[in-house]
């Protein structure tokens, strides 16, 4: 009898174990010297010029939208098929949440359907966009960044699913999930669940050095120390608080878990790749399966997703068999809140029609061959028997 297997889990080696006590005996426990060591080694991973550590990924996002300066009334386009944060970090700051539609081949928001909704409403309707890397897949920010040009946009990545996960341009260039060279703010979460574990945290990536500054001062209350930022100077002990800001800090020993997870982010991205193949191999050609993830070069696989049409009944199957899968994501547009605030029902019928297939199956870099195989079976022993 197998023992339980989650939809994922996070991974505690020694080497992290001996890194965060290594913290705890230094003299820093908030903000220290891992803060930024992790910021460096962050940006450097994925390719961007600065890199900001926060307390988590919805702290991320909110302080995204507050450098952005979005405000009441304004609008902003995301998709359904997200963690309800992804729409929140708008209403946070007063403004309106404008879903578009999936494309049902990728589970990404649909460009031609962000197009529609861009060129049906006067320029200057719209102020940006949240674009999510959902389950690890790179959305094509080069495509989507020609638009936003034409419609003065801004972009945020949403990329919580995707360190390390790339795609290609059209120079055949990879381009890697966070680099910001198509994207004016991009972020990561370090959930205990993602690729990068920290308990808690998040990470947010610009190559804007002016973004970059105003993020400094919003994560830390408004405040700065910084001599040649003060427009006084009353002595050492001197601060300034010069905009409304929050406390979304990472501690210095969640940055030194975060370091030591970095180290080998990698090996795991080729793990979850070889899960992925595995799953992608087993699942071809089955009758039961109407849709699933697949094997996509540059995908970070955060979720291996299936649909059927038995969703519900082969989810309580695996759980009376110690599988534990998962549904990523309700859409954000039936969620009571939302529902309740725009009132007018909206049909997104393909992120719909995703939503009472989807199934997300295991999948984390310590998941073995034995408990692969044995999700496989069970998959296919409830479809057969």
């Amino acid at each position: 009898m197998h023992k339980s297997i989650p939809y994922g889990k996070q991974f505690i080696s020694e080497e992290d174990i001996n890194a965060v006590v290594e913290s705890l005996k230094s003299d820093f426990l908030t903000q220290g010297p891992k803060i930024t060591e992790f910021e460096k080694a962050f940006a450097e991973y994925v390719g961007s010029k600065y890199a900001i550590a926060v307390s988590n990924g919805t702290a991320a996002l909110h302080l995204c939208t507050l450098a952005l300066n979005v405000s009441e009334g304004d609008k902003v386009i995301t998709t359904p098929i997200t963690f309800a944060a992804s729409a929140n970090c708008v209403k946070y700051c007063g403004g309106e949440v404008v879903f578009a539609d999936i494309d049902p081949k990728t589970y990404l928001i649909d460009y031609n359907k962000v197009e529609k909704l861009l060129e049906s409403a006067p320029i200057g309707t719209y102020k940006g966009l949240v674009l999510v890397d959902f389950a690890g897949r790179a959305i094509d920010l080069e495509k989507f960044s020609l638009l936003a040009k034409k419609f003065n946009l801004w972009i945020i990545e949403d990329a919580c699913h995707a360190p390390g996960g790339f795609y290609k341009d059209s120079n055949d260039e990879i381009q890697n999930c966070g680099n910001s060279k198509f994207a004016d703010l991009a972020i990561f979460s370090f959930h205990p669940v993602k690729h990068i574990a920290c308990g808690e945290g998040g990470m947010i990536t610009t190559n804007d050095e002016k973004l970059y500054q105003k993020l400094l001062l919003l994560r830390t209350h408004g405040i700065t120390k910084d001599a040649s930022l003060l427009n006084e100077n009353e002595g050492g002990w001197y601060y300034e608080m010069q905009i409304l800001g929050y406390n979304y800090r990472l501690t210095d020993f969640q940055a030194a878990l975060g370091l030591s997870q970095l180290k080998r982010a990698d090996e795991g991205i080729i793990r979850r790749g070889e899960i992925a193949k595995t799953y992608a191999d087993f699942f071809n050609n089955k009758e039961y399966i109407i849709s699933q993830s697949g094997f996509v070069e540059g995908h970070a696989y955060h979720l291996y997703i299936i649909q059927t049409l038995k969703r519900k009944e082969l989810y309580d199957f695996l759980r009376s068999k110690g599988i534990f899968c998962q549904v990523h994501y309700i859409p954000v547009h039936k969620l009571p809140y939302y529902k309740d605030l725009y009132k007018e029902s909206k049909i997104f019928s393909e992120s719909e029609k995703y939503y009472n297939n989807c199934l997300s199956l295991p999948m984390f870099p310590t998941l073995t061959k034995d408990e692969q195989e044995y999700v496989m079976f069970e998959i296919d022993n409830f479809f057969n028997a």
